[in-house]
């Protein structure tokens, strides 16, 4: 199955309703969205794509960036969304991986490139070709259930990103999981994009094609927090998917602004670790207008969700418990915390997440050794640390890489930075191990403080919540916190920093 055939039937079934936004304008109703994929798959053909070839993206958010990637599904090609954030080397990087026929690429960007990478594709910057659609009941080229239709690159924290290879059997069940679990759409209804089209608020583009809602691009391209409500307002039932730092953003906004909220459905926060404080503030001013979903590149969008209701639900006896976790499993998928062995353990007790069903990768790009360390046994093995509760609601602790064992005494960093964020005057934080020479290891938490508060302060609130060998050795007051693209902190260069301070 292609997926272009939702594209295709949107056109037929809702013909004049509008498709795509920019910022308060309907940009192109779903015939003029359909005629410029096709337009898209047309220039590809000419220039000697064949199905199965890989096609970048290398562009800001913008009105077009949607029409290109479903004219690449047209032709049969798999996408490869970069991140307009990476530098030209990165985006070089990955398109001679997965061996791209070509790149489309904005002037902006374009122009950022001083060197090429050996074996570098085009860079295709005139897209002149939109402006000249054909009938978008045009032929669209036959693919399978398996083929590759888009290769999501992990942001590579820890080294060169792999390429999540997703087909039409991946993102049609991630696209249900959404209508089903997170919320429905209706013809009309709308999805904010204010977070980068290449990760994971592109992929939640697909719901609203497929049922004929209107994606709309921010005039702005990006994140203004006072264009973000007022296209709430325009547009009606508007949702977004958003990091954790967007959320924060919005929350700081509104709670200066007092905006009008009656015209949003959801914000379906995810994509990095939300902290029980940030999200009990930013529903306090933002209001019931929240749901979680947590997944990755290789099951995307799709491992648990913590649904609106359940967030509203706060006299539930757990309710606090509940919003400290991850949600429950996602129906199509199968969920299970595993041993370092591989065997199912109990509920209450920490293991890895894993996860299996049609909705996970394939695999990664060319990397059958990197494929087989992930996927064993039909099991994703997705390097987080949880435990499921007896009601299935899955609570995250960390990263497998970022656990950290003190005296013998296992510590989750996320568990200390949960206590610390309840103070007032912490903005964020990052706790790390350090090696130790008398308990192996200890915490150091790096503090990006809103006002006065000292180690002290911060020493007595973790002895008054945890235990005491959980609480850190030291505290190291900086002005921000190191993070990637994504907005994730990156816990490796803060050990690399605190390695750097030892002797």
């Amino acid at each position: 199955m292609n997926l272009a055939l939702w594209l295709q039937n949107a056109a037929r079934v809702h013909g004049r309703r509008p498709a795509i936004g920019h910022g308060t304008a309907v940009h192109r109703d779903y015939r003029g969205f359909a005629g410029a994929a096709t337009a898209t798959a047309r220039y590809l053909r000419q220039r000697g794509v064949h199905p199965g070839e890989r096609v970048g993206i290398f562009m800001d958010n913008a009105p077009d960036y949607l029409p290109l990637l479903w004219g690449i599904w047209w032709a049969g090609a798999a996408v490869v969304p970069l991140n307009a954030r990476l530098h030209p080397r990165e985006a070089d990087w990955i398109l001679v991986d997965c061996q791209a026929s070509l790149c489309f690429c904005d002037s902006g960007h374009a122009a950022l490139f001083t060197e090429r990478a050996a074996g570098a594709c085009p860079l295709v910057t005139d897209t002149g070709f939109l402006s000249d659609p054909d009938h978008p009941t045009s032929e669209i080229t036959p693919r399978t259930e398996d083929d590759p239709a888009w290769l999501f690159y992990t942001s590579g924290t820890t080294g060169k990103p792999k390429g999540a290879v997703l087909t039409p059997r991946n993102l049609r069940w991630m696209s249900l999981g959404y209508l089903s679990m997170v919320q429905p759409v209706r013809p009309g209804d709308c999805m904010l994009h204010p977070a980068p089209l290449s990760h994971g608020a592109g992929l939640y583009h697909l719901p609203y094609v497929l049922q004929g809602g209107v994606n709309v691009i921010p005039a702005s391209g990006g994140l203004d927090a006072a264009e973000f409500f007022a296209l709430v307002g325009h547009w009606r039932n508007a949702s977004c998917f958003a990091a954790p730092t967007i959320v924060k953003r919005l929350a700081d906004w509104a709670r200066i602004h007092t905006p009008d909220t009656d015209g949003l459905a959801t914000i379906i926060y995810g994509g990095a670790p939300m902290y029980l404080a940030d999200i009990e503030a930013a529903r306090a001013v933002i209001g019931p207008h929240f749901a979680q979903i947590y997944g990755q590149g290789e099951s995307p969008m799709t491992i648990t969700v913590l649904p609106g209701h359940v967030i509203e639900d706060s006299a539930h006896p757990r309710w606090r418990a509940r919003m400290a976790s991850v949600g429950h499993a996602q129906p199509m998928v199968e969920l299970s915390i595993r041993s370092e062995q591989g065997e199912p353990l109990p509920a209450g007790t920490p293991g890895e997440v894993c996860v299996r069903g049609d909705v996970v990768m394939a695999g990664y790009w060319n990397q059958p050794a990197a494929t087989a360390r992930a996927i064993r046994d039909g099991w994703l093995h997705t390097g987080d640390i949880g435990a499921l509760d007896a009601e299935g609601f899955l609570t995250l602790m960390d990263r497998s890489k970022d656990l950290v064992i003190s005296g013998g005494n296992n510590i989750y960093p996320r568990e200390v930075e949960e206590v610390l964020l309840t103070h007032p005057e912490v903005q964020e934080v990052g706790v790390i191990g350090r090696p130790d020479p008398e308990w192996g290891e200890s915490l150091v938490a790096y503090v990006v403080p809103k006002g006065a508060v000292s180690a002290q302060d911060l020493d007595r609130l973790c002895l008054a919540h945890l235990a005491r060998y959980k609480r850190p050795k030291q505290y190291r007051f900086v002005n921000e916190l190191p993070k990637n693209n994504y907005g994730k902190v990156l816990k490796t260069v803060l050990r690399e920093r605190e390695a750097a301070q030892r002797p």
